[in-house]
């Protein structure tokens, strides 16, 4: 039987710290070949970002949306020397793990990449995909699988926003493109979020006294915490405070805090009593509605429990936690051992550490301010490091590598939020005398191709 199925998938990115070590990517122009003739591909493989694999004729062809063991209906539109992309028309013979996606955009909207695989077999395949990543640097065995809910768990998000002809869209880019799907819910936000979502799309839509802010958004952001949930909104034109006040109004009977980043602003002005907070480990750690977090909460929560257990922080340690943000493991580091200093190139965030550490009454904590992508000052050099912590952007941490053998460290935790980079990491370290003790696949992005991994390296 013949099932239609016109979706071409992509993975989400996940929400991250890239944006305080920016680098900028050339753009290649996009191929406009025309569309071929509809084929019949077997799928054999899946790449990294949700792709099935199908090979013909010794040339390989990409068709998002396809499974392994699958035989689809394709078409290709786009041809290079080495391998081709097709579009996906058909599956003729399903996988087992194909499921209905669960949500009612997933056809269009270009967030989540894998919800037409079955949850377990999502996780197996992106384990697979990162063992063939790290095999110059350990076992298939040594990856384990930490993972939680499948969906409901996203506690931030940013929303698009476009008035056109009197029509408001607010959702999410569409795949490979600038239009915005309009969306009436989106299931891997938390509960609290997709209720808020309904309620502030209905407020923009229907309410004429408050309809009027919808023009001057350039986007929105939905956070929800252990403070509660809030939106901010970025303007690209002022507001008069009037607008400002309906807003206030709307939000106060549902519980939810207002932020506004004005046209001319960096970020949104907060006031130190509207600061934002989250708790791990009973420590509660306060930060700019701004700031990066982990947007998995629940995630989080395990990572740092498993990050204690592989790194086994004692009381003889002195510990750096390089990019450290506001201090999500530096607290946890240093409830447990000797000294603990984080490393953070964003002002903003090292202000935000230091008064953490002082409402949790961690005098061992110290926060620097430092880029981490050239050699470490003095200051760092001298701490007698037992320990080190890292949880890097994508780029990696390769130019502060040399930094952390100098120091001699007996052990490395290595988090990342992409395999490539750390593959190269890892590479360098084992070339230093560092061997891979323990790994971990952590699914923090559910229903998107995007893969989290932990890394314990011993001297």
């Amino acid at each position: 039987m013949i099932k239609a199925f016109s979706k071409i998938t992509k993975a989400t990115k996940s929400t991250s710290r890239s944006a305080r070590y920016t680098t900028k990517n050339s753009r290649r122009k996009k191929n406009s070949q025309p569309i071929g003739p509809v084929n019949s591909f077997y799928i054999d493989g899946l790449t990294h970002d949700g792709k099935g694999v199908a090979r013909a004729s010794g040339k390989v062809t990409f068709i998002a949306g396809a499974l392994p063991k699958e035989t689809v209906q394709a078409q290709v539109f786009k041809s290079n020397r080495r391998f081709d992309e097709a579009k996906l028309v058909a599956v003729v013979e399903a996988s087992e793990y194909r499921v209905n996606p669960p949500c009612a955009h997933y056809e269009t909207c270009g967030g989540c990449s894998f919800q037409h695989l079955e949850i377990k077999q999502q996780r197996v395949s992106k384990k697979l995909w990162l063992q063939g990543q790290l095999r110059k640097v350990c076992e298939p065995d040594d990856i384990s699988l930490l993972a939680d809910a499948a969906l409901g768990y996203r506690r931030r998000a940013r929303l698009s926003v476009r008035v056109n002809q009197g029509q408001l869209a607010l959702g999410f880019r569409a795949l490979g493109s600038n239009k915005i799907v309009s969306i009436d819910n989106c299931i891997v936000l938390t509960p609290r979020l997709q209720q808020l979502l309904g309620a502030l799309k209905t407020a923009l839509v229907h309410d004429d006294s408050l309809a009027g802010l919808a023009d001057k958004i350039g986007h929105i952001e939905l956070l929800e915490d252990d403070k509660g949930a809030s939106i901010l909104f970025r303007l690209t034109a002022n507001l008069s405070s009037d607008y400002q006040e309906r807003w206030a109004q709307w939000a106060q009977p549902q519980n939810i805090d207002l932020y506004w980043q004005f046209a001319e602003q960096d970020s949104a002005l907060v006031a130190p009593e509207a600061k934002r907070y989250f708790n791990v480990e009973g420590l509660k750690l306060n930060y700019h509605p701004q700031d990066f977090i982990q947007v998995n909460g629940d995630m989080n929560q395990k990572m740092i429990a498993q990050a204690m257990d592989w790194l086994a922080p004692n009381k003889d340690d002195t510990i750096v936690d390089l990019f450290c943000g506001v201090g999500n493991f530096s607290l946890p580091l240093a409830s447990r051992a000797k000294k603990v200093v984080g490393v953070e190139v964003q002002e903003s965030m090292v202000a935000a550490g230091i008064a953490n550490a002082k409402t949790n009454n961690l005098d061992n904590l110290s926060f620097i301010a430092a880029d981490l992508t050239k050699a470490a000052n003095k200051e760092i050099s001298s701490l007698g490091v037992t320990k080190v912590l890292l949880d890097p952007p994508r780029a990696g941490a390769f130019e502060f590598l040399p930094t952390i053998v100098k120091l001699k460290p007996k052990s490395i935790l290595y988090v990342s939020c992409d395999a490539a980079t750390l593959a190269r990491d890892a590479e360098y370290l084992v070339s230093k005398g560092y061997k891979v003790m323990r790994g971990a696949m952590m699914d923090m992005f559910p229903q998107t191709a995007h893969v989290e991994t932990m890394l314990l390296f011993s001297k």
